[in-house]
């Protein structure tokens, strides 16, 4: 059997090492970006290295989550980015409210608009946001993004083994047309 790896590709990068460590003394940069709330809980929001081009900013889509997450109506969402001729991309929000709220969703959508121009600046061109029932996450609880992402953009996309309710993808589907993406009929 001969192995085209050499001995030497398995050697630690101490560079690449000492990057994730160095950062901030006494972590470890594990690449994921998240928040803690009130209550001392951690929420993980996404890859730090989650980004999307929109008009040639650069710009962190776990950035504008953790705006929307702020609203106290909000109990979780996504900010992934959709495909835009004009643009490159867009920002396109998926919100999930906490039990109890009683508001129009429009209104809602507006204050969100609004905190994520104040805190990004209009250049984050974050206009659209759908209320939605759940998230599709996988059985760990990890935000199928990638799978939404195609969704939005009217891809074809498999329904991922790891999922844990099957039947959320069509909702955020139909969600995603109410604001203007996904397949058209």
């Amino acid at each position: 059997m001969n192995n085209s790896r050499s001995k030497r590709d398995h050697l630690p990068n101490d560079k690449r090492y000492l990057e994730y460590v160095t950062e901030r003394p006494g972590y470890y940069v594990t690449g994921d970006g998240g928040r803690f709330d009130l209550d001392g809980y951690i929420y993980i929001m996404g890859r730090i290295d989650d980004v999307i081009n929109v008009a040639g900013h650069r710009l962190s889509t776990g950035a504008m989550e953790e705006i929307v997450s702020k609203h106290q109506d909000v109990a979780e969402c996504a900010v992934l980015g959709a495909d835009d001729q004009l643009k490159g991309q867009v920002p396109v929000g998926f919100v999930v409210l906490k039990a109890g709220v009683d508001r129009k969703p429009e209104e809602i959508i507006a204050e969100l608009v609004k905190m994520v121009r104040s805190e990004l600046g209009a250049l984050a061109c974050f206009k659209e946001a759908a209320i939605v029932k759940a998230l599709p996450k996988t059985r760990s609880g990890k935000i199928l993004r990638s799978t939404m992402r195609k969704i939005v953009d009217g891809k074809d996309y498999v329904v991922p083994s790891t999922i844990d309710d099957p039947a959320v993808l069509p909702a955020i589907a139909e969600s995603a047309k109410t604001i203007g993406y996904g397949k058209k009929k």
